[in-house]
């Protein structure tokens, strides 16, 4: 048996440490670990809540827009407040160019290089050296589109900060809706910059993406998990509130049930914090213990119902009934490239349903003591804020992420979580390479600026991918 230790792993956001065990050619244990702790939830306390949504928008530069939506979802519950039309349509459009920008980006920037070979120059070189399969031609064609993926990424931003003044971490989103407003040159350069993307996004990427899946076809099966599958919901409708894409939860590809909110709960068995037991989020605790026996990583462990599930745009669509032909490696490129141009026919859509120059927010005022939880899918699943008022400033402040789900430790039962548990059986011809095991966690787009709020770094034989 050979075990191998990666970190940090490349090409994702933020230190991740994986270890795996490879017997007979093939991975047979594997745990993975985040080595990056800020403790978000604790800066939260004694603040003013109306600062929630600015704040927590610094846990992450790549997806800061989720929470600030999920803290404005969580005081429009506290407050007893909802935004007006105009607001919650432009608060749909500015999310949507966030999540278009993050597929993109995750694609051409930190997939692709996993199954096509750059130019032999930096950056594109020292690279892993795996099975590479696409005819030169192909090869050359989609490097090329890999430079136009990344300028289609900056205007997504671009099209972002129209109503959201800059990226990362947008000014205008607040309890009721947004401080821009939505005049007619506004709409007219949104429209400009969707327009592109959305025949960028048809003829390009979901081309590019269909050719690697045709020569990756074992993709379809590596990198599968158990089907369990969670969404929050996404974009809700002004007034009624029904979101686009609808809550839900599956387990192992069954029946879709309702979304029950009470049933989810961490487990801090095997993460740096103190304590041992499952938590609730409303009254959970982010107490570091760097020390703690048997620990192995930052993230804690989400369960629903005691079960670990994937969330992302494989379970949107697993979800919705969209697509269920598996839950590989292939099967997450392909939903997040289909949910991309899904995203921006629903944002053409919002554009159309705006009231040029009507109130995008009104006047509210905060309260002394309440309660509020604030769920949203993000780029890569669920996201929940839970926060409690006392005497006028937060008392309390918990955070769930969308990788801390899938990139979740062991629980007190010993059940592995998602990525864990799709590493194992993974094909891997080299030992000094690992290419395979780098395509399958790549595929899960994970976040761990979100997910773990010091780095810790162990002088420690280690190996990238």
């Amino acid at each position: 048996m050979t075990k191998k230790t990666i970190f940090p792993v490349s090409r994702v956001h933020e230190p991740l440490r994986v270890d795996v065990e490879i017997q007979n050619g093939q991975v047979v244990e594997a745990t993975v670990g985040a080595t990056l702790f800020r403790g978000f939830e604790n800066m939260m306390i004694g603040r003013d809540p109306r600062d929630a949504a600015l704040f927590t928008q610094r846990i992450c530069g790549i997806c800061s827009t989720a929470h600030a939506i999920s803290a404005a979802l969580a005081l429009q519950q506290a407050f007893g407040v909802l935004p007006t039309p105009n607001g919650q349509h432009l608060i749909n459009m500015i999310f949507a160019g966030d999540i278009i920008q993050n597929h993109i980006r995750h694609f051409y920037l930190l997939v692709i290089y996993d199954y096509v070979k750059g130019p032999n120059m930096p950056p594109y070189s020292p690279r892993r050296e795996g099975d590479y399969r696409l005819p030169q031609k192909l090869n050359e064609e989609l490097i090329t589109h890999t430079k136009e993926g990344m300028l289609k990424a900056m205007r997504a931003h671009e099209m972002l900060a129209i109503f959201g003044a800059k990226i990362p971490m947008q000014q205008t989103i607040l309890v009721t809706g947004v401080t821009e407003q939505a005049t007619a040159d506004r709409i007219s350069a949104y429209a400009s910059i969707l327009h592109e993307l959305m025949e960028w996004v048809e003829k390009v990427y979901l081309y590019d993406v269909a050719v690697l899946a045709d020569y990756y076809k074992d993709y379809y099966t590596i990198g599968s998990s158990k089907g369990n599958m969670i969404s929050y919901g996404m974009f809700p409708q002004p007034i009624t509130g029904r979101r686009e894409y609808a809550s839900g939860v599956m387990l192992a590809k069954g029946e879709v049930q309702a979304l029950d909110i009470n049933k989810i709960s961490e487990d801090i068995k095997y993460s740096w914090y103190q304590g041992d037991t499952m938590q609730r989020p409303q009254e959970g605790t982010t107490i570091p213990d760097r020390n703690k026996a048997d620990a192995y990583s930052w993230v804690k462990a989400p369960r629903y119902a005691g079960q670990a599930f994937e969330g992302g745009p494989l379970a949107r669509a697993w979800l919705s009934g969209k697509y269920q032909r598996g839950t590989g490696v292939m099967d997450r490129i392909i939903t997040r490239a289909q949910e991309t141009l899904k995203i921006c026919q629903l944002a053409e859509e919002w554009l159309a349903q705006l009231s040029p120059g009507g109130p995008t927010h009104t006047p509210y005022t905060s309260v002394m003591q309440g309660e509020g939880i604030g769920l949203t899918d993000a780029m890569r699943g669920g996201l929940g804020h839970w926060l409690r008022i006392k005497d006028g400033k937060i008392d309390h402040y918990q955070i769930i992420t969308p990788t801390t789900w899938t990139f979740s430790t062991r629980d007190n039962q010993g059940q592995r979580g998602p990525v864990e548990e799709a590493l194992l059986g993974t094909p891997v011809a080299n030992t000094e390479d690992l290419v395979e095991v780098g395509r399958v966690i790549r595929s899960f787009d994970p976040c761990f600026t979100c997910a773990v709020h010091m780095i810790d770094a162990p002088e420690i034989p280690t190996m990238i991918i």
